[in-house]
């Protein structure tokens, strides 16, 4: 079939985007699924900043590719082996896809699937399948996704069944945003009531981090940015105290909110600085994670003895350590009972005309997220 995508082809392109424009709709052609595979039509899509770290070539990707891993849509087509699921259902995509049978998998660690990171990096379906295509020419796979179109064909194990009841915008966000944040901050970190926590950087990510880290029954979340405007909306969102990233003395003014240090620290900017301020901000015998993706030459200086002399633990977090099909639908129902007010973080709604001016906002760091309705 014949669809609308946003197609880039070129990774780097100066901003604003809205000039240079990477992304470019264009008319490309999706096959029918495979097996066990799903043709699913896109409802809504979020802009995230690992879509902008292709871009802005700090994820480098194969060329060209069809952009978009946070989404949510309706099955139009199941393939052959595909029995759980038919025409009709509503779904959430999943950017780590998981076959359930390497070891990583049997483990319960499916974030870290051996043939599906084998697939997102060659920019194909779980299974190695290629299903986009232009004037016979192969169109790349966006982490086994590609939801910057009219409709996507995906691997089962790229989805999660939700109910009906829940609006696609909403949905979207649960995708990346939230298995990835309140996954960071209940599985990975296993924030304890009563703990101290601090959030580095206040994306989506982060702001579900937040939110996870208040669910786990943390006493004082203290949020950091560099933006007047979130730290506001992290205040809203219930953080107990806030702290400007770029003010001299930001390590010290959360020592000493915490007598010392948080006992878990969060870097979720995806670069080395704001890890450095996540690590020295957590406390002797405290825990670092990030769920930050900064560019592959990226290195981050530990220094061994403190590592070793403090106790210290440094967590990385991959989609939140989640098992997505049993922990999305958890955090479905934490959100309807008013605890993870995730609605709150959609900064607008945009049109697929309109992604190449919605990067340019996520670039200035003055949005949290923008929802592609199709």
């Amino acid at each position: 079939m014949k669809m609308k995508a946003a197609v880039i082809r070129q990774m780097g392109l100066p901003q604003p985007y809205a000039t240079s424009k990477p992304l470019v709709i264009e008319e490309v052609d999706l096959d029918k699924p495979g097996e066990r595979e799903l043709l699913v039509q896109v409802k809504a899509a979020g802009l995230c900043h690992s879509d902008l770290s292709t871009i802005n070539a700090d994820r480098p990707r194969q060329m060209p590719m069809v952009l978009g891993h946070e989404a949510a849509g309706v099955v139009v087509e199941c393939g052959p082996g595909v029995h759980d699921l038919k025409p009709g259902n509503h779904v959430v995509m999943v950017f780590a896809p998981s076959c359930g049978e390497c070891i990583s998998c049997q483990e319960g660690h499916p974030g870290r699937c051996e043939p599906g990171q084998r697939s997102n990096g060659a920019g194909k379906l779980l299974g190695d399948a290629m299903r986009l295509s232009q004037n016979g020419q192969p169109v790349y796979h966006h982490v086994g996704v590609s939801a910057f179109a009219e409709y996507c064909t995906v691997n089962r194990g790229s989805v999660v069944k939700i109910d009906d009841e829940l609006p696609f915008d909403e949905a979207a966000l649960f995708g990346c945003a939230v298995l990835t944040g309140v996954g960071a901050a209940l599985n990975t970190a296993q924030v304890f009531p009563g703990a101290r926590v601090a959030v580095v950087g206040l994306g989506g990510v982060g702001l579900n981090a937040l939110l996870g880290a208040q669910v786990a029954g943390a006493s004082q979340v203290i949020a950091l940015d560099v933006h007047d405007d979130k730290l506001a909306l992290a205040k809203k969102l219930g953080a107990t105290d806030v702290v400007n990233a770029k003010d001299s003395d930001a390590i010290q003014k959360v020592k000493d909110l915490t007598r010392g240090g948080v006992d878990f620290g969060f870097e979720m900017a995806g670069s080395v600085q704001a890890m450095e301020l996540a690590y020295r901000i957590t406390r002797r015998g405290g825990t670092t994670v990030t769920a930050g993706l900064p560019h592959p030459d990226a290195r981050w200086q530990l220094q061994h003895v403190n590592l070793t002399a403090e106790e210290r633990t440094v967590k990385g977090s991959y989609v939140g350590s989640c098992v997505p099909p049993r922990d999305l639908p958890r955090y479905v129902e934490l959100y309807r009972k008013g605890m993870l007010p995730v609605s709150q973080l959609m900064s607008d709604h945009i049109r697929l005309e309109q992604i190449n001016e919605g990067f340019d906002r996520l670039a200035s760091g003055h949005t949290v997220r923008q929802i592609v309705m199709l």
